[in-house]
């Protein structure tokens, strides 16, 4: 991938949906944003999301690239694994490090644990 390509946590989402100016100047220059299938199910399963929430959100998701996982993607599914093992992740986390990873995007979030994943390129925020 060419260029500044970003992978947002779940927790990046919706810090940037709340107007973040930090996040939202990374993505000034982005070529390329994405999130996991994960994120999109943490977010629409928070309680008491409201309908003003899901629409905003959706309106998001008609702009970023949203990363499914399929069985025949055995180098993704492999890499997630190893990561979770390596590092002790919940499946979550390790889906979303390792999708991050395998695009080569830098991940976006606010949790710390994500800087221990020698092979993942993280920006925090606050």
């Amino acid at each position: 991938m060419n260029g500044n390509a970003y992978f947002l946590d779940t927790n990046a989402i919706i810090a940037l949906l709340q107007g973040n100016k930090q996040i939202y100047g990374y993505l000034q220059t982005a070529q390329w944003i994405g999130i996991s299938i994960i994120s999109q199910i943490e977010f629409l399963s928070f309680p008491g999301l409201s309908n003003s929430d899901k629409q905003i959100f959706r309106q998001f998701l008609s702009r970023v690239h949203v990363i499914e996982l399929s069985p025949s993607q055995t180098d993704i599914i492999d890499l997630i694994i190893k990561l979770r093992q390596k590092y002790n992740l919940k499946l979550p986390d390790a889906i979303i490090a390792a999708t991050a990873i395998q695009y080569n995007a830098e991940l976006i979030t606010s949790d710390v644990h994500f800087a221990k994943i020698i092979e993942l390129n993280t920006i925090g925020f606050v």
